[in-house]
């Protein structure tokens, strides 16, 4: 009898439909419209630290990041703009606070695009013919960055705190200004520390506008705890549709954020997966160390290029079925493994063979993958059980 390939899925399935918004353009990247969900970070050096800031964006660039923001407070940072914007493999947005004048020198630059925080830009409101005719005339894009935890003190005075009203209220306030001067290559956030309301402002503000939704949770914490209200908060509105393009906030180096957002997007079928680990999380019925194994063999692929799934089990009840479904399998028991490849078992090896078998094997389809032509999307691993 024929064996029935059960592996990955040729069309990934939707949670739903994309917002519909208007699409800008981020130096190299389209956001909004039908571009997908792009993945963004922020450099932690000084930005007139120019070889530093380089090498991190360097370093962002090979973890996949798309977008970078980089921080502009003082005259010594804005001068170094110019030279990181013509140098960087990434479209470059500045980010400004308190001093407008850093807005313009910024879009002078050449920057991708400029990130302006109204509540703490001084005389900010007033500035905005001038910023909008410059951004303009250049072709540069601007977020309007709305934080909670520096929101309009007249927004705070009216609702008490930063709620989502209030965020919401601030955002399109701003936006409203530059729609006078016709400038409407505008992209929004109101990020707050607490994904219930940052999930309730995004909500109100993608149906009162139709601008581009930068998503973020700021202030999110440390890796593990931003990791988890990250992802918390942008599966709820992205499974929503709601959503253009996303920062990970974490108080971990900038790549991290990057590993933590592309997983989040693969995870939701919106960015095409490249090596996926699906393993058991052990329990009394394992009959191997899955964990060694686990960790051997993703390990032991690092790095491959194209979307393969594989499977490593450690008991009869889960193991076959899922080593089935997967491109790649072994279902463990009894110092020995059953290697599956598209679901036909190939062949029995020893427990001290399963790892070296299971990379051998798995060079094999990426050979042949690459041979067809299959797409690749970015590196990831998923533990499930």
């Amino acid at each position: 009898m024929t064996a029935i390939s059960l592996g990955m899925p040729s069309v990934p399935t939707k949670l739903a439909e994309r917002r519909k918004s208007r699409q800008i353009q981020v130096g190299t990247v389209a956001v909004g419209g039908d571009a997908p969900v792009s993945v963004q970070s922020m450099t932690t050096t000084r930005t007139s630290d120019i070889g530093a800031t380089l090498q991190q964006i360097a370093e962002l660039t090979a973890s996949g990041c798309q977008i970078v923001r980089v921080a502009c407070p003082t005259q010594d940072d804005a001068d170094a703009l110019a030279t990181i914007a013509r140098k960087s493999q990434l479209p470059v947005i500045a980010d400004i606070h308190f001093q407008p004048k850093y807005v313009f020198a910024a879009i002078k630059a050449g920057c991708a695009a400029v990130r302006v925080n109204p509540g703490n830009i001084k005389q900010f409101d007033d500035q905005v013919k001038e910023i909008a005719r410059a951004a303009k005339d250049t072709g540069t894009p601007i977020r309007i960055g709305v934080n909670a935890g520096s929101l309009d003190k007249r927004l705070l005075q009216k609702y008490g705190k930063a709620t989502p009203e209030a965020l919401v209220e601030s955002a399109l306030w701003e936006a409203s200004l530059f729609e006078e001067h016709d400038f409407r290559d505008i992209k929004i956030s109101v990020k707050h520390n607490d994904p219930v309301v940052m999930v309730n402002a995004y909500r109100q503000l993608a149906a009162a506008c139709d601008y581009p939704l930068h998503l973020g949770v700021t202030e999110a914490g440390p890796a593990f705890q931003g990791t988890i209200k990250s992802a918390v908060a942008f599966g709820a509105l992205l499974a929503e549709g709601i959503g253009d393009t996303i920062r990970v906030s974490l108080s971990a180096p900038p790549v991290e954020e990057i590993k933590v957002g592309m997983q989040i997007l693969e995870s939701l079928n919106l960015k095409q997966r490249r090596l996926e680990i699906v393993s058991c999380p052990s329990c009394g019925r394992a009959q191997v160390d899955v964990y060694k194994l686990a960790e051997e063999v993703t390990a032991g692929l690092e790095g491959m290029e194209v979307p393969l799934r594989v499977a490593v089990m450690g008991c009869v009840v889960n193991g076959p079925g899922e080593a089935r479904e997967a491109d790649l399998g072994v279902a463990s028991g009894n110092g020995k493994g059953q290697i599956f490849v598209k679901g036909e078992v190939i062949k029995t090896v020893p427990e001290s063979k399963i790892v070296e078998t299971l990379i051998e094997e798995a060079l094999k389809i990426a050979e042949q993958m690459e041979a067809d032509g299959i797409p690749s999307g970015e590196p990831s691993v998923s533990v499930a059980g």
